[in-house]
């Protein structure tokens, strides 16, 4: 398990995260759901859609937050890299292709490795350390986070869309709702609002995610770009990219936490025959 426990903050986020899951759970089934559409089918079909976003989002949530995001192994022995480190050729900051020596944690890396400050670890292709799932998005891990973000955002969208058709099914319907009741309306409100925040949120982290995938660039690897630290990638196709992030199955399995693709093994270390 990957997961920060040490890191309060990141504790805090996963509890807030559920926390508002199932508030949402709560508002809609409870008070949006059942009460304005029992005189149907729509009730059992709502309460089962959205139940079934939210379990692919939970899913997808517990494997970002609790898989290896691509640790580095680390030496089981004490090395001595001091001839490494002052060679200006094999210096982290001055090589991108070649296996680099970590100065934190003294790991030795693959190029676009990492280290993060918070695990403590350097990282394979590490994009972040994301405190909604306290935990770094790696190599290993960036599909859950994906489909994590890609779930909420399609919860918020369901929600928000069930309580604006609520409302005009009262507006504009000859009968009277039960969204008129004072505490129904206000759970209607908070839920909306939670919907609309969380909503543009999700979707701009997951705008984020599936661009910097598509560009073959982490975050940090766009931030030391634009310092001029890092040259440009070669050139590959979009399916080539994504299929190293989802795997290389059917498209509609990209979508499922539940299928885990085949995990990429790591390039040979030259310290392997070494036993580090």
């Amino acid at each position: 398990m990957a997961l920060c426990l040490g890191n309060a903050c990141g504790v805090l986020c996963i509890i807030l995260t559920y926390s508002f899951v199932a508030f949402a759970e709560y508002a809609l089934v409870l008070h949006i759901a059942l009460p304005n559409y029992s005189s149907g089918p729509w009730a059992v079909i709502h309460t089962a859609a959205f139940n079934a976003l939210v379990l692919m989002l939970i899913i997808a949530h517990v494997r970002a937050a609790t898989a290896d995001p691509g640790f580095v192994p680390l030496p089981y022995t004490a090395i001595d890299f001091s001839d490494i480190r002052s060679s200006p050729r094999n210096q982290a900051e001055k090589s991108h292709e070649e296996w680099t020596v970590c100065n934190r944690c003294e790991a030795y890396r693959p190029p676009r490795a990492h280290h993060c400050r918070v695990c403590g670890r350097c990282v394979r292709k590490m994009d972040h350390h994301c405190p909604w799932i306290n935990n770094c998005v790696g190599e290993l891990n960036q599909r859950h986070f994906i489909q994590f973000l890609f779930y909420s955002a399609l919860c918020c969208v369901y929600s928000a869309t069930l309580v604006v058709g609520t409302w005009l099914k009262e507006h504009m319907g000859s009968g009277k709702a039960v969204i008129l009741n004072h505490k129904t309306l206000t759970f209607a409100i908070l839920l909306f609002v939670e919907s609309l925040l969380f909503g543009i949120f999700t979707f701009v982290v997951f705008y984020d995610q599936v661009a910097s995938v598509l560009e073959d660039e982490t975050a940090v690897e766009h931030a030391m770009r634009r310092r001029g630290s890092h040259p440009p990638r070669p050139h590959r196709s979009r399916r080539a990219l994504l299929q190293d992030v989802f795997g290389r199955g059917h498209v509609l399995c990209w979508l499922f936490p539940c299928h885990a693709p085949p995990i990429m093994a790591l390039n040979h270390s030259p310290l392997t025959e070494f036993g580090v």
